[in-house]
């Protein structure tokens, strides 16, 4: 382990537990992109307008993430259709 290492009460790095955690956390947050992709089937009906306000809100949200690893400050927002 590397000196400037520091263990947490459970033994485990911050390094180690941010893989761990962004491993876990992507991969769902992923799923969940899909799962709005499966929206698009002809079982479901929508218009321009609504998948616009959807496209945004996912785009502002990683922009979020982006900002949030930058160090800039965030605000949380609330989605409706």
């Amino acid at each position: 382990m590397a000196e400037n290492e520091v263990k947490d009460v459970a033994g485990e790095s911050k390094s180690d537990k941010f893989k761990r955690l962004a491993s876990k956390r992507v991969v769902s947050a992923i799923s969940k992109i899909e799962l709005i992709a499966n929206l698009a089937a002809p079982s479901y009906e929508y218009t321009p307008e609504e998948v616009a306000k959807i496209l945004a809100a996912l785009q502002g949200s990683v922009d979020k993430v982006k900002a949030a690893f930058s160090k800039q400050k965030i605000e949380k927002t609330v989605f409706t259709l």
